[in-house]
This record gives structure tokens, sequence and C-alpha cells, in this order.
């Protein structure tokens, strides 16, 4: 069975969490007869259409973005012809000019539509958009919200919860590296003391200003690792308000983050918008037993992290409730120990890729044979 999938941006341009979480539906759904093929937009569409992880990741040429959402005129050609070979295409929301191009190829495919988030950023435009969006979504076989929290505050998909099902994110360990000892000498050495440690891209709404802020009174270091968008102004920030105790580690390769996640105390999360729907760093964590500290935010980040059981979750952009949370970590190491086992427990049970793919897989198949 063929299946496209259809977003904005794809590897190897950018590979963010919808990106990471696209590659894991790809590779997890290839055990089950799945043949994907991913079409994004890119500003050198030749150089960047390749062969990845056993699947293609086509391009067609970004013209100009507007509002965080790529613009192509190519797209509409690529879009179409690719349609006509699949059996089933997979969307992947938000992203308005994707609906443009929905509509406008008639392909007459089954649909998916995994639905990542809602429209936080660019709030502004949404009544404009609403009644397009609104038209897409009523127009899709089968909508997938990324969890139970996330189906339920999400006032666009309550309208739809009828054609709505829960299919996690799952990550596959047998793709992340184990650490050498090199890796875990280099994290020794790099980061003397207990640690908390954050990884992901550095954007406005992971809170990382408000866990700087809180640094102060936290009895620990604190490793951010990553880069992104507001990298200069958290650095800044730090360095204003003196805040020695956090390290800006940059971007790390696999192994050397897989040793960090290994051998810090907890992950903190401290996203404090909804535009963090899910968190699959969270789920890196959990894979590798560690407590967490979340924010609640209504979002799939408190299904991954379920307080009291796994970790804390606190209100968003507290730093004094967020400095309480990180040396509790430090305080308590018998009850971070069983946090961390619940954590894989759950990752073990809920949010491996062959869970993940299997759900899909069914999915598609049960579409399809409704087609036929």
């Amino acid at each position: 069975m063929k299946v496209l999938h259809f977003f904005k941006t794809y590897w190897p341009d950018s590979f963010g969490g919808v990106e990471r979480t696209i590659h894991a539906i790809a590779q997890s759904t290839a055990h089950h007869g799945i043949k994907t093929e991913v079409l994004s937009l890119s500003r050198a569409p030749d150089e960047n259409t390749q062969g990845f992880d056993g699947h293609m990741a086509r391009k067609a040429k970004l013209d100009f973005e507007l509002a965080s959402t790529g613009f192509s005129r190519e797209v509409f050609r690529e879009f179409g012809a690719l349609a006509r070979k699949a059996d089933l295409i997979h969307y992947h929301f938000p992203w308005p000019f994707m609906d443009i191009v929905h509509f406008q190829s008639r392909h007459g495919k089954p649909t998916v539509l995994t639905y990542h988030s809602d429209i936080v950023k660019q709030r502004s435009i949404l009544p404009f958009y609403r009644p397009l969006m609104m038209r897409f979504l009523k127009d899709m076989d089968a909508i997938v919200a990324t969890s139970p929290e996330y189906l339920r505050s999400s006032p666009v998909l309550k309208t739809f919860e009828a054609r709505s099902k829960i299919i996690p994110i799952g990550i596959d360990e047998t793709v992340y590296p184990t650490p050498t000892e090199a890796d875990n000498s280099w994290c020794r050495s790099t980061v003397t003391g207990p640690f908390v440690l954050f990884v992901g891209v550095l954007r406005y709404y992971k809170g990382l200003d408000i866990l700087i802020q809180a640094a102060d009174q936290v009895r620990c270091k604190i490793v951010i690792a990553g880069s992104g968008p507001i990298e200069e102004q958290l650095k800044l920030q730090a360095k204003a308000l003196r805040r020695d105790n956090v390290i800006f580690l940059g971007e790390v390769a696999e192994p050397r983050k897989m040793a960090l996640l290994h051998n810090c105390l907890g992950f903190v999360f401290p996203s404090n918008q909804r535009s963090e729907a899910y968190g699959l760093s969270l789920v890196e964590a959990a894979m590798c037993g560690k407590p967490m500290i979340s924010c609640e935010l209504g979002t799939g980040t408190s299904y991954v992290n379920k307080a009291g059981e796994t970790g804390l979750v606190i209100p968003p952009s507290d730093p004094a409730r967020l400095a309480e949370a990180i040396n509790r970590f430090v305080d308590s190491p018998v009850e971070v120990a069983n946090w961390g086992r619940v954590a894989r427990d759950r990752y073990a049970r809920l949010f491996a890729a062959d869970k993940m793919g299997k759900s899909y897989a069914d999915l598609y198949y049960q579409l399809d044979s409704r087609r036929r």
C-alpha cells in the first residue's frame, strides 16, 4: 500500500517535531506493508529530493513564506502527480496552504489527517482561515489526535470528535545509539556535578526564559542542548542575570545526547504555551527511564508525563514552582528513581514506535478497504 505524507517541511530542510513524527510513522508502518513518500517544500528542491531511511523525501519549490506558512506554485503539479500514484493521503495539520492544494487536486483518495496542534501563534488570521479550515477538516476520512488530553482540550477537535482517533506519537528505541564510554566521559567532563537536562529546538514557546529565571534558586546545574531562533536571546538573558549554573551546549550529536539523557537527574520541559502539543523529547526521556518536569497546558505533555507517576507537572511560567520541582529531583533520589521506572514502563506500553505503526497501518487498511 502506497501512502503519501504531505507537510510544509521535512528532512533534510528541517527535522522538528512534526517531521520526526512523519519519519517515525514511515519507519514503523513499513513493517506492515506500507510504502511511504513524503512531499514538502524546499528552497533547493533538486538538491533535497532524496531517499531517507527507506522512503522518498520529495520536494517542490518554496516560493515564499508568510505567517509561518510556505507557498508554492510548483507543489500543485507535484502533489497531483504523487497523489495519483498513492493509495492514501496522510496530511499533517496545521498548514493552511495544504488545504488549498487538497481541494484543487480533487484526488479522490482516502485521507488521514494527524492534528498536531491548534493554531496558536497566528491566532489573528484564524477568523479569515476558519471557513476553509473547517471545510478541509470535514473532508477528511479520519482525524488523528496524538493524546486524549489534546482531543478533550482543543475546541476544533471537539467538533470532529466522532471521526477522531487517538494514536500517541511513538519512537523506536532501536534507532537511537548506545553512548560509548567516550560519550559518557565527555558528558562527565563537560558537566561536572548533578544536572537536569533540556533537549530541543530553542523556540519562543519552550519556556526557557522561565527556566533561566528560576536558575538562581536551583541547587544543581541546568543543561540546555539544542539550537534555535531564540538561542542568542537566551544566552544574553543568562549572562545578564549571572546564571552561571546554566550551560548551553548547542547542537549535540545523537550519541552525546543519549549520554546526557542517561547521566542527568531528570528531564525538564518548561514549555508554557499550547504550541507545545506533545513533546517528543519527553518520550525520549521516558524511554531512558528518566523522571520529568513539565507544565500543565492541557496538551499531550501531561499525557506523556503523568503528574505524580512519572514526574512533576507544575503551572506554566512560574519560576519559583519550577525551581522547587528541580530541587525535589536533587533532594529525593528514591522518589525520583521510582518515577523514572514508571516512565520507562509507560514508554514500553504506550509510546513504542511499533505500537504507533500498527495503529496507523490498521487505520490505513481500514480506509482503503472501505473505498474498495
